[in-house]
């Protein structure tokens, strides 16, 4: 059993949390590679979490990396 606080990094989703998009889905949505996706996401330009070792990213992250322009 763990013990001991959280690692800093890690956040808890809000109940009802909407459902976390794939790189692939991301994508879709950008119109870019799924490449692209992942180097944005490496670069810190995309928040995203890691779910085992998938990358997922919130719906309204991907909204706001639009509305900032860069999409």
């Amino acid at each position: 059993m763990l013990q001991g606080p959280a690692p800093a990094r890690l956040r808890a989703l809000p109940s009802g949390a909407e459902r976390l998009l794939t790189v692939r889905e991301v994508a879709e949505r950008l119109s870019i590679c799924t490449a692209t996706v992942y180097r944005l996401c490496e670069r810190g330009e995309l928040p995203h979490v890691r779910v085992s070792n998938a990358i997922r990213v919130r719906p309204a992250d991907v909204d706001a990396f639009l509305i900032r322009g860069q999409g």
